[in-house]
């Protein structure tokens, strides 16, 4: 290489981490007029460039983790290891709240797959629970290790999380939960475990990219298994974040995260003219309620933000 050549290669590759700088204050700036605390990791899916504000503190990832559980279940079903038409029953004891099963009035029986589809659709707790007893807790955890997920940490399913909100509200069961939790004070709120990455599942927005890349790339396992994760997280029916950020026309397939004050959503960006980008944003806002379309939108924007900038590289 010519003397030429390296200078106008060192002058590009000068461009770039200066641009790549300048999305991660523009993208800090939206956290900010949000009113939260946000992490964001941003990966070219085949170029490996990257943008990253705060993508190496440990957060809460919630139901993010569905996509490590329903990766090990695709990957159990490529094997041979289960048969994904396999029947479950889903009684009344099963339901743990939130969406999809847990508003059946009636028993019901569903394949693991359907199973897998519900808790990627609408990100249905009890059907990830009943996945999760049928692939194993330990069998995610030796997943996440095979990966290079070294900052992730599986503590338990979506009944580990409820059972560790009872105890730390003193409820009994559901309903009494469900008569306490609307009148705790914000900081008995802001106390609960699961709202602590050192107290429950968590991961980086950096092992989050990381994980998608290599379900993109089918290198987190068979393809059939990558293909199949992919197409689950595609049927994700919610659109007001990520996907908020981009125009008709450009696929987002994603898993949402939600708890008091914790707004989450991890996903990867398909562009129209054939890059892909793994998108982790995490955020933390000092006021609870779960429904905050103006932090939804602001996770859209940053996302956009950060796929801009590794576009125009």
């Amino acid at each position: 290489m010519s003397a030429e050549e390296r200078t106008a290669g060192e002058r590009a590759a000068g461009e770039r981490a200066a641009e790549e700088r300048a999305a991660g204050e523009r993208i800090a700036g939206i956290f900010a007029a949000a009113g939260v605390e946000g992490h964001l990791h941003a990966l070219d899916v085949s170029g490996g460039r990257e943008i990253a504000v705060r993508a190496d503190e440990q957060v809460v990832i919630a139901s993010i983790f569905k996509v490590l559980l329903v990766l090990e279940f695709t990957r159990q079903a490529a094997a041979g290891q289960l048969d994904p038409a396999e029947r479950v029953l889903v009684a009344a004891e099963d339901r743990l709240g939130g969406w999809g099963t847990a508003g059946c009035a009636d028993d019901l029986e569903m394949s693991l797959r359907d199973l897998a589809h519900f808790a990627m659709q609408v990100s249905d707790n009890t059907a990830a629970d009943l996945l999760m007893r049928r692939i194993g807790l330990d069998t995610v955890r030796m997943l996440a290790a095979e990966l290079g997920l070294t900052r992730t940490r599986v503590l338990g399913g979506p009944r580990q999380v409820l059972e560790s909100m009872l105890a730390d509200v003193g409820a009994r069961d559901d309903a009494e939960f469900a008569r306490i939790f609307p009148v705790l004070p914000p900081e008995r709120v802001r106390a609960l475990r699961v709202l602590d990455p050192d107290h429950t599942t968590s991961s980086t927005a950096r092992d989050m990219t990381r994980l998608l890349g290599l379900i993109w790339r089918d290198e987190a396992g068979p393809p059939e298994a990558c293909a199949a994760v992919r197409d689950y997280m595609a049927r994700q029916i919610f659109w007001t974040r990520i996907a908020s950020g981009f125009p008709p026309g450009t696929r987002v397939a994603a898993k949402t995260g939600t708890l008091p004050g914790l707004h989450m959503e991890a996903g990867v960006v398909e562009h129209p003219s054939g890059e892909s980008y793994a998108v982790a944003v995490f955020t933390r806002s000092g006021e609870l309620p779960t429904r905050r379309i103006d932090v939804d939108l602001a996770i859209g924007r940053a996302a956009r933000t950060a796929v801009d900038a590794l576009r125009a590289g």
